[in-house]
């Protein structure tokens, strides 16, 4: 992004939409315009229909940090702080904060709800979303399992290729484009020489075998607008989805053969269902919350009364569970230099009604069922919770949590998007 110093003339910033590729928009001397305005000039630019400024957000991101602007951040000075947001919301050594540039994206908007994303007619809005769910599944930050894999994956290749054409369409033909239609990782139980050995039994057929049996299931006379539809359908039962992702660690559970501790790294998606932990080296889900299942607190965040910590802030999440038979309290402390970020991202979600009556109301999304192993089923013997409880009465609560300043919190509000969940 050029132009950001102070007596800079009128620049040209190019916006990165989901496909990789860039619009030049241009900007005003700073301050320069806001999200909203930069975001109502792409809609004009793209021809999209008005919903798109409520589907669709400006996110300011490079390797080290991504954040959602607000309606009224203003990208220029989002820019000029982001050696300080840096210091204050990464990790990263000095050297790699001085390399590091920003650049502005067009995302899905973390507060506009599942259920209105399924009644956008435009085709244009819609292939915009598939491309923005599209990164998300290539880029394996959404746990999902074979199956699941196969199904979005044919779905690419039939809006990539066409209809299946037996003959034309060929498990050879089909190999090279494994990168862009099957995660970078593929999902436990594809088969192979070691899961052969392991289940004793015959190897499976190779991914492009089974994605090419997947594709020739596909509809031939759909337009590509349902296509695009089907395949956020499908995305919608995956944990995570249309979530902001934050990294972080927890404490690993003690015992095992090695008897090792230290920390397990972590993804923390947030979003107006709730929170879910996913382990981002074996592509499954730790733990997921609701917000009526949870409470939590930020302790450590920069400028938050009495902090003195010595490593990163932390996020303590508090649920309810069961030990030998018996209710408890649990509570899970979750390491990361974003957790004000989180806290705040969480508050924001809970205020626009992110309790789950949209989740409860919503018919089940289509798509093959989880099976006993499947990615989203929460292992919660893999994590490392300190739980509680006060005997012959009722289960104690920890005070409530405290509300700490945060880049989201700063700066404006946001409104509820129309349709989303109402607040109980």
């Amino acid at each position: 992004m050029e132009g950001e110093g102070p007596a800079a003339p009128a620049a040209t910033a190019l916006l990165y939409l989901p496909d990789s590729s860039a619009v030049p928009l241009p900007l005003e001397p700073p301050p320069g315009p806001t999200a909203a305005e930069l975001l109502r000039r792409l809609q004009g630019a793209l021809s999209l229909p008005p919903v798109a400024t409520e589907a669709l957000a400006l996110w300011m991101g490079s390797p080290l940090l991504a954040v959602q602007l607000k309606p009224r951040h203003r990208p220029l000075r989002v820019a000029r702080r982001w050696p300080e947001l840096l210091l204050r919301l990464s990790s990263a050594p000095p050297e790699d904060i001085s390399a590091d540039e920003p650049c502005l994206q067009l995302r899905r908007n973390v507060f506009f709800p599942k259920s209105r994303e399924l009644e956008v007619q435009s085709e244009a809005l819609l292939r915009l979303l598939y491309e923005d769910a599209r990164g998300q599944i290539l880029g394996g930050r959404l746990p999902l399992d074979p199956p699941q894999a196969l199904a979005l994956g044919a779905l690419s290749c039939r809006l990539r290729l066409g209809p299946f054409q037996p003959g034309l369409h060929t498990a050879r033909s089909i190999r090279p484009l494994l990168p862009e239609l099957l995660p970078r990782a593929a999902p436990r139980g594809w088969g192979g020489l070691w899961g052969a050995l392991v289940r004793r039994g015959p190897r499976e057929p190779p991914p492009e075998q089974r994605l090419l049996e997947a594709f020739a299931r596909t509809p031939g006379r759909s337009p590509p607008a349902e296509l695009h539809r089907d395949f956020l359908r499908h995305c919608h039962a995956l944990p995570g989805y249309g979530c902001a992702f934050f990294p972080g660690a927890i404490e690993r559970p003690p015992g095992g053969l090695l008897g090792r501790g230290g920390l397990r790294p972590i993804t923390v998606a947030v979003g107006l269902e709730g929170v879910t932990i996913i382990d981002p080296r074996e592509k499954h889900v730790l733990l997921a919350l609701s917000y009526p299942e949870l409470c939590w607190e930020v302790v450590g965040a920069v400028g938050q009364e009495g902090a003195e910590a010595a490593g990163p802030p932390q996020l303590w999440l508090e649920f309810d569970g069961e030990h030998e038979g018996a209710p408890v309290n649990r509570l899970l402390r979750v390491f990361s230099p974003q957790a004000e970020l989180m806290s705040a991202l969480i508050e924001c979600c809970i205020e626009l009604g992110g309790a789950g009556p949209e989740r409860a109301q919503a018919p089940p999304p289509e798509g093959p069922a989880p099976s006993q192993g499947a990615p989203s089923r929460p292992r919660l013997q893999r994590l490392a919770t300190i739980d509680y409880v006060q005997d012959g009465q009722e289960l104690r609560r920890v005070k409530p949590p405290r509300r700490s300043a945060s880049f989201f919190g700063r700066g404006g509000s946001y409104s509820a998007v129309p349709g989303g969940a109402e607040q109980g």
